[in-house]
């Protein structure tokens, strides 16, 4: 049995895996997809100093309060530089660390550093970044679903710099490169450089962004065999 732990991406919260959790589980293994302080059934917490440590610390906080050991971590989007955060403070824990069309960050480095275009929108209130449009082959049943929850996400989250401290984790890593896309694609730039580097695995899925909305059962699969 594995236990995953999955650090989800912006805008949306631990609701966004419903359609995961019970495939994972249905193979005998443990998920926990809690959601982070601003977001989700935490929205009320929000407010404009909730930044990317904010995150990390939510994390590093199930991991201590439910005993986690030698979990799959599991970033998807925004959700891989919370990973990331996570797995340099706790590495001992870790069995692998798989981004889901995620950004890696480096040492020093924010997601407004990796995204390398200016936002497609000023943060409302001068802290609240509106949501991205979901993936364009999301049927209109999920968009009945995902749109009202949905949240702003707080500006600092994707402005602050991540302060790693080590290089070489002892974990093997997998990039899962989500490669049905319209339009510029930021997570191509992590494919690329982690497609055959040593200690990665690489998957090509032939999904848009977010397959644990669009295509759930695909997405097990690949986690399933991740482990």
């Amino acid at each position: 049995m594995a236990t995953y732990l999955i650090c989800h991406g912006a805008w949306s919260a631990g609701w966004a895996w419903k359609k995961v959790r019970p495939l994972l589980r249905a193979a005998g293994h443990e998920v926990f997809t809690p959601s982070y302080t601003g977001l989700g059934e935490r929205a009320h917490l929000a407010h404009a100093m909730v930044d990317l440590e904010t995150h990390i610390i939510d994390m590093l906080a199930v991991i201590r309060c439910e005993d986690l050991k030698d979990f799959v971590l599991v970033g998807h989007s925004y959700g891989g530089m919370v990973a990331t955060g996570v797995a340099d403070r706790a590495p001992e824990l870790v069995r692998r660390l798989v981004y889901l069309d995620a950004f890696v960050p480096q040492h020093g480095q924010s997601l407004s550093d990796l995204v390398q275009r200016a936002p497609t929108a000023a943060p409302l209130e001068g802290w609240l970044v509106p949501p991205n449009p979901p993936a364009p082959d999301t049927s209109a049943e999920d968009l009945a679903w995902v749109t009202p929850l949905r949240m702003h996400h707080p500006a600092r989250c994707f402005s602050q710099k991540i302060a790693l401290k080590h290089s070489n984790p002892p974990f093997p890593r997998t990039y899962i490169h989500c490669s049905r896309k319209v339009g510029p694609d930021v997570f191509a730039q992590f494919a690329e450089k982690y497609r055959a580097a040593p200690g990665w695995d690489f998957v090509d899925m032939p999904e848009s962004h977010s397959p644990n909305i669009t295509a759930p059962a695909a997405l097990a699969e690949v986690l399933l065999k991740a482990v």
